[in-house]
């Protein structure tokens, strides 16, 4: 009992900041600091939020955001990891791939996006597009950092056993490298779904991004708000998702310990 009170204490810290927040501001939205319209209190910003949810508005904008989302972030995973992977095993995939990730990386993808839009128009696929190209940087950028930070002990011990270089990859150098490739992962989780609240403003249409934009286009402020915090509340689901799902998989792991 003792313990659970103990967990429960923590959490309730470490979201005293959140709380602190919330308190803030439906208290300088009460005492009328500045106008409603720019900021309407917290208590009808959630009323709003449990109307749309209700009537299902918020549930299909959410659903369609979340499909984009995962869409494009999955792409961006299998095709970062094989390309890292590759970047680290062979020194010609190297030799075509170092100039573009050491230039790609830094760069601001979204600057992209009116080349996206040429390209694929308006519609699902180019948000899906520029949430891929997004997000892989950072998991090729890990990948390729743990698989050649591999311990070569391990490497040289299981070739001197006769292992294969298929074995050796999937059983030594990818369960090795997988708690940095999941840092990357981590890492292109919340990228992809602020990219395609990015897109889905800038394109228009379905989704919890085109929601606030037409909550804007109405002066509808508590809509806007409502997507505000919305899209705050999926982000750290999605997060504590990744957090479990990295614990699950890494369970054999020296971290979990």
């Amino acid at each position: 009992m003792e313990r659970i009170n103990s967990q429960w204490r923590r959490k309730l810290l470490r979201s005293s900041s959140v709380i602190l927040l919330a308190v803030a501001w439906e208290w300088g939205a009460r005492m009328h600091f500045v106008s409603d319209f720019l900021l309407p209190s917290l208590s009808s910003v959630l009323v709003r939020l449990f109307d749309d949810l209700v009537s299902g508005d918020l549930l299909i904008g959410l659903g369609l955001t979340l499909v984009r989302t995962f869409a494009g972030f999955s792409m961006a995973a299998v095709a970062g990891v094989v390309i890292g992977v590759t970047i680290a095993r062979f020194r010609l995939v190297r030799w075509f791939f170092d100039p573009v990730v050491s230039v790609g990386n830094p760069c601001p993808k979204i600057a992209f996006l009116p080349i996206f839009i040429l390209w694929f128009g308006v519609f699902d696929w180019s948000k899906i597009a520029m949430v891929a190209f997004s997000s892989v940087f950072p998991v090729v950028v890990a990948t390729w950092a743990a698989t050649e930070n591999v311990d070569k002990y391990l490497i040289w011990s299981a070739q001197s056993l006769g292992v294969s270089r298929r074995a050796l990859l999937w059983q030594i150098v990818l369960p090795s490298a997988m708690p940095e490739v999941f840092t990357g992962l981590q890492i292109a989780l919340p990228i992809s779904l602020i990219v395609v609240i990015i897109c889905e403003m800038t394109m228009g249409g379905e989704g919890l991004g085109g929601s606030m934009m037409t909550s804007m286009r109405f002066a509808d402020s508590p809509g806007v708000f409502s997507g505000i915090v919305a899209i705050a509340i999926v982000g750290s689901i999605l997060v504590k998702l990744m957090e479990i799902v990295r614990r699950r998989l890494l369970v054999w792991h020296q971290e979990s310990a």
